[in-house]
């Protein structure tokens, strides 16, 4: 259902089953873990996301170990403004 290295790989599946007697897959609620070993990075102006992880992780989309290190509802929030202190989580989980 997710591709390999999302967030939601190794959590879980469950099936609910409705009042008609229907199956409903879904995945259980996946809690962020605790970042292991954390840098920091100061966003510059024109920084993205994606670009930040591919710096640090080389595949952009791992953007989301940033987004979980930094309690980010919003990703793009965290590039929005220049000067912002990110933390950046290795890659152990």
């Amino acid at each position: 259902m997710f591709v390999r290295g999302s967030r939601y790989e190794k959590v879980a599946d469950a099936v609910y089953t409705a009042p008609s007697g229907q199956s409903i897959s879904y995945k259980r609620l996946r809690l962020l873990p605790l970042p292991a070993a954390l840098q920091a990075y100061t966003v510059t102006l024109g920084d993205r996301l994606d670009l930040i992880a591919y710096r640090f992780y080389q595949d952009p989309l791992q953007f989301w170990r940033i987004a979980d290190a930094n309690l980010a509802m919003l990703p793009e929030d965290l590039t929005s403004e220049a000067g912002r202190r990110l933390a950046i989580p290795g890659t152990q989980e």
